[in-house]
């Protein structure tokens, strides 16, 4: 069990440590070695957990995860976050989801490396939705425009969509630059 726990307890630890540091990163190297560190981490951690899902989970069906609050079952999302647009037509997504966020990652990629004021909690925020992001893309260009899903929670008669790995982490990093965000609001209203 430990294994397969380990990305996503490190995942949340450098959350909490990362959006309690209140310093800045002024060096653009030091910036620009934490955010590949982050991004091949993340887009690493991701790719090889969509490669054994594939793998292992090509049967239909689902497997059912120790203590049952998760499920394993191989999906291949064409759209974005809980295939949303998964009804677009086909070049209208290869728009959207490929080339638009792919852009959109490069300028997210170029805004976090130029601006040497951004806090610890804004840099780690964003990018961890920048190597989220990056690695969905890889699918999406890897594998003619779907994503690999294959992570399902249940508690009780509530369950989430299925998603992957670097959902987990662009949630993450947008949860990280929330935090950050309220922080800033509190020390401010002091």
């Amino acid at each position: 069990m430990l294994p397969q726990s380990l990305p996503f307890a490190a995942l949340w630890l450098s959350f909490w440590v990362l959006s309690n540091l209140d310093f800045m990163i002024p060096s653009r190297r030091l910036r620009l070695a934490v955010l590949f560190l982050v991004l091949g981490f993340a887009v690493g951690c991701d790719q090889t957990s969509k490669h054994m899902a594939r793998m292992r989970l090509s049967q239909p069906g689902f497997v059912t995860v120790p203590g049952g609050i998760a499920e394993l079952a191989l999906a291949d999302n064409p759209g974005s976050f809980l295939s949303l647009g998964a009804f677009f037509p086909k070049p209208l997504r290869l728009a959207l989801f490929t080339v638009g966020i792919g852009a959109a990652l490069i300028l997210l990629f170029a805004y976090i490396v130029r601006h040497p004021k951004l806090d610890w909690a804004s840099f780690v925020g964003l990018a961890l939705v920048s190597a989220g992001g990056m690695s969905n893309l890889i699918d999406r260009i890897t594998r003619h425009g779907f994503v690999t899903d294959f992570i399902l929670i249940r508690v009780g008669p509530l369950h989430t969509g299925i998603f992957n790995l670097a959902d987990v982490v662009i949630v993450t990093g947008v949860a990280t630059l929330a935090c950050g965000v309220g922080k800033r609001r509190r020390s401010f209203a002091n």
